[in-house]
């Protein structure tokens, strides 16, 4: 089972930028294609941004896309998600998981058991 930890939240003016970060253990991370979700407050949790498990192919949802962008470090086991021009409907709380591949990423068929997840607030 993967156990999965968020970090980088954190309240910033529209137009700022923030950085997240994931650590995945209990699996092989270099295996395994990653994912960053987030969940408003009344909304369902949804797909943000996916990367591939080499890091050679990467998926946006449109809302972010060309402002958000994923990167990974198998020798780390970790996932970024750097965050620029935010917007405050930006603000959800985010969680990474894992999945087989880019496309069960982008379709949320993820493995993990959701984490805490971390707190992006975007003020107007």
């Amino acid at each position: 089972q993967v156990q999965l930890a968020e970090s980088g939240g954190g309240l910033v003016q529209a137009g700022g930028s923030l950085r997240l970060s994931c650590v995945a253990s209990g699996r092989t991370f270099s295996d395994y294609a990653m994912g960053w979700f987030r969940q408003a407050p009344g909304k369902e949790r949804e797909f943000v941004a996916g990367i591939s498990w080499s890091g050679g192919s990467t998926f946006y949802t449109d809302s972010v896309r060309g402002r958000f962008t994923i990167s990974r470090d198998n020798a780390k086991s970790t996932v970024t998600l750097q965050m620029n021009s935010l917007k405050p409907d930006d603000t959800a709380v985010y969680y990474c998981n894992q999945g087989g591949s880019l496309r069960t990423v982008i379709d949320s068929q993820v493995f993990g058991s959701w984490g805490q997840g971390t707190q992006v607030t975007v003020s107007s």
